[in-house]
């Protein structure tokens, strides 16, 4: 049941975006005055459930939420806990989300008790000032609480850090400092051309080699085979113990060992995050109660996993490589 792609990579990885709203508007991710989907073009969270179990049926392992902002989605937590049944079964390896912790003091709790025992927070700054500045809608507090209350929960948390020039650049050490002092890896993000947004991603491109080496002025760093079963490469920080993780989609790709394909809240499937072609799976998901139809549809889609993105920031290209927000696909 398997499903290998044209290049030989077994997926097994997926990404779910629930919902495309979110209660912040980051700037590298939105612009500020954002037209979200109409919410009757929204999966119902019980469509959402039966797709993911017809992937999990099909060899998924690993199933993350994402948004937006997936705890803003109205009711996630009945969805969350009904996909834990597939934890219990052992069908599933991993139930995860990313978010921006805006949300986690609600939650955190109620997530553990589902068995999530790992996220994702994004967090790009500590400075209060500077983070209400990057997210325009965002409260610094807020998030700080949210991780309290999921490290309390006994969830380990993994700081999510989109690396951008003149912005935080000078802050990633202190952010590894304070990451690796609570007991939280860090994964630095290069910005991707996802989108228009208001400001111009060539200013803000900050190649992840370059900081690097940056780092290594000041700490020791050792490549490691660790893994996630994201696209992260992790090297050991000797002076902290902690890890630090690189995502490099513009300066390194991971499309070589991509085992991961994204559905978004309107049941569309995406093969590849910087790539264009998609397959419709509500329309196969309402034309039968069985599920016959959308298992065929994926395995179509499969089959045009393409070998990996054509992602370009330059000042050349002003356009995005893709036109859709991040927020639609979820990353």
């Amino acid at each position: 049941m398997d499903m290998i792609d044209p290049f030989g990579r077994t997926i097994s990885y997926l990404r779910v975006s629930v919902t495309d709203r979110c209660d912040f508007r980051c700037t590298y991710c939105m612009a500020e005055d954002m037209t979200f989907l109409p919410k009757r073009d929204l999966l119902s969270l019980e469509e959402l459930d039966r797709l993911c179990t017809v992937f999990i049926d099909k060899g998924v392992k690993k199933l993350r939420l994402t948004g937006g902002e997936p705890l803003v989605r109205k009711n996630v937590m009945h969805l969350i806990r009904e996909l834990s049944r597939h934890l219990e079964s052992g069908a599933l390896e991993e139930l995860t989300l990313t978010t921006n912790g805006s949300q986690l003091s609600r939650f955190a709790d109620e997530l553990a008790a589902c068995g999530v025992k790992r996220i994702n927070v994004s967090l790009d700054t500590l400075d209060a000032d500077k983070f209400h500045t990057i997210t325009r809608w965002g409260r610094l507090d807020k998030v700080m609480a949210g991780i309290d209350a999921a490290q309390s929960a006994g969830i380990k948390v993994k700081i999510n850090a989109v690396a951008l020039k003149d912005f935080n650049d000078a802050e990633i050490p202190e952010m590894l400092r304070w990451a690796h002092g609570r007991g939280m890896d860090l994964t630095l993000i290069e910005t991707m051309p996802m989108g228009e947004i208001d400001a111009d991603r060539t200013d803000q491109y900050l190649p992840l080699s370059l900081m690097r080496a940056r780092l290594e002025d000041r700490f020791t760093l050792s490549d490691i085979p660790y893994k996630t079963g994201g696209p992260a490469r992790y090297v050991e920080v000797a002076e902290t113990g902690g890890r630090l993780g690189f995502i490099t989609p513009m300066t390194h790709n991971f499309c070589e060992s991509c085992n991961r394909v994204r559905l978004t809240c309107t049941g569309t499937l995406y093969m590849c995050l910087g790539q264009e072609d998609a397959a419709d799976l509500r329309a196969p998901l309402r034309a039968s109660e069985g599920n016959a139809l959308v298992a065929q549809a994926i395995d179509e889609a499969i089959g045009r996993k393409p070998k990996g993105h054509d992602f370009v920031i330059d000042r050349r290209t002003s356009r995005p490589s893709v036109s859709r927000h991040m927020s639609v696909t979820g990353g």
